[in-house]
């Protein structure tokens, strides 16, 4: 007699060729699963469970995927996994049609069933689904991963995220959760009285912003196009037209590098209330990150990578004294471009393509700084040379009234008392379109006129923020990677 070999055991071209085998029978005999077009699914693992009292010899119909399956006697045990979990199926060779019960021997791990049955529990007392007809709804053709070892390998976990989900149940909890978040910050957003809007993806231009855009053709048009970088310049468009708090959760594409903090293409939420300032934003940003955190997580203290995160208290500094903090640098005391030159030698901090004085205030905050702020802390009143966008202080033109907010020495998001003014704000564009021609002088950048004509209708005082879905989901999931917390994130082709 020849010796019986577990089929997990097997080569995975024979694990493949028997499933095909077992297919083609199937078909020949009538039966291709593939043409089954519903169950009706009566009950959960989940919903059973948690009801068992009352369910206790009651029928029920579940459907899943079978995820194991012991004995080869008179009874099977299989374990069946749905969208709430697993639980287990009794098979009893007395208890079902002969045929039935032997088809059920046929089964591989990965088909997915449908079970008529009841539920009661075993003698060792497990919850179980005591089967009566079981229906192979759709047939695996590839066995799932190694019941031992699972799909370990991050890379094939994130191209195969299908496979992840089924091997790694509890992969799933992140994307709940991500989806958790992204209901209870609309939640909050419109019980603030903000309307949720959609701005195009396509844009028929590049514009003067340092992130390098991704380019596509209309064909109909005959003109090339823009992915969107930002969703900023048409929202506020809407503010101008009396949409007073307007926000669209956008998805982002941006032609640049990859590491766990950035995707090509990525999540975020921009809002523009009208009538506050940067100062409002920053309540707005404290009072948004406490209650998400506590509705979705149920505490304030969360737990990052090792680090507790304390997200009941949130500090505030300019960046002139976040850096004159951490470097022993005041750059309240620099009066020129020279100086501040001469400082960056001095500290040995890497000079700017152009070197101003408050380009080398930014370049000291990213030497000195951002490392050490792993608590919640806002910084503001950045330098005028890197916030095009953003409102110059009245007390200070050199600076604007722009913050960054940064946790675990990561920024999060972006806010500013916006720029109304159109004259400014045109010359700004010109300006930063001409610095970019001359950094890359093979950039289409131009200057989006039709904004400038929009701030000349009268935009309001107003206050804007953006803010990263992706890092937030990261932070309350304690994620490492931005991929973790993306169900499929860009990947290189596998035979590139």
């Amino acid at each position: 007699m020849a010796k019986f070999v577990p089929q997990e055991e097997l080569s995975l071209v024979d694990q493949v060729r028997i499933r095909r085998e077992k297919l083609e029978q199937l078909r020949q005999e009538g039966r291709d699963p593939f043409t089954q077009t519903k169950f009706d699914v009566t009950a959960t693992a989940a919903g059973i469970k948690e009801q068992f009292e009352q369910m206790e010899g009651s029928p029920v119909a579940v459907a899943g995927r079978l995820m194991s399956k012991r004995g080869m006697g008179k009874v099977i045990f299989c374990d069946l996994q749905d969208d709430t979990g697993r639980i287990q199926l009794y098979l009893k060779f007395d208890e079902m049609e002969q045929a039935a019960f032997e088809d059920c021997r046929k089964l591989d791990i990965g088909d997915i069933v449908g079970v008529n049955g009841d539920v009661f529990r075993t003698q060792r007392g497990e919850i179980s689904v005591r089967a009566h007809c079981v229906t192979l709804l759709s047939k695996a053709l590839l066995p799932l991963p190694d019941k031992f070892h699972g799909l370990t390998n991050v890379e094939t976990r994130y191209r195969q995220r299908y496979v992840d989900l089924i091997a790694n149940p509890e992969v799933k909890d992140t994307f709940v959760k991500r989806s958790m978040i992204l209901r209870e910050l609309r939640a909050f957003l419109d019980s603030k009285g903000f309307l949720e809007v959609d701005t195009p993806i396509l844009t028929p231009f590049e514009i003067g912003a340092s992130a390098r855009p991704f380019f596509t053709h209309h064909n109909t048009l005959n003109m090339d196009m823009v992915l969107r970088i930002e969703t900023e310049l048409y929202l506020k468009r809407l503010v101008v037209g009396g949409m007073e708090r307007v926000y669209e959760v956008g998805r982002i594409f941006r032609n640049e590098g990859m590491d766990p903090k950035h995707n090509p293409e990525f999540t975020t939420i921009e809002l523009y209330q009208a009538y506050t300032d940067y100062h409002g934003m920053m309540d707005l940003v404290e009072e948004m990150m406490k209650t998400v955190a506590q509705k979705v997580c149920g505490t304030l203290q969360i737990q990052y990578q090792g680090k507790q995160i304390d997200l009941s208290h949130w500090e505030r500094m300019t960046m002139v004294e976040a850096v004159r903090k951490y470097s022993g640098v005041d750059f309240d005391t620099v009066a020129t471009d020279e100086e501040a030159v001469a400082l960056a030698k001095e500290h040995h901090v890497a000079l700017p393509e152009i070197p101003t004085r408050g380009a080398i205030l930014a370049e000291f905050f990213d030497a000195f700084v951002e490392e050490q702020l792993i608590q919640p802390t806002f910084i503001y009143d950045y330098p005028v040379e890197n916030s095009p966008l953003a409102k110059r202080k009245a007390s200070d033109p050199a600076f604007t009234e722009r913050f960054e907010y940064f946790i675990n020495a990561t920024e999060f998001g972006n806010a500013f008392s916006e720029l109304n003014d159109p004259i400014d704000q045109k010359e700004r564009f010109e300006r930063q379109v001409a610095e970019r021609r001359m950094l890359d002088p093979k950039s289409n950048a131009q200057v989006d006129y039709d904004y400038v004509t929009a701030l000349e209708y009268g935009l309001p005082p107003t206050g804007g923020l953006g803010f990263g879905v992706d890092r937030l989901v990261m932070l309350l999931t304690d994620s490492a990677s931005i991929r973790d917390v993306l169900l499929f994130p860009t990947m290189k082709p596998i035979d590139k």
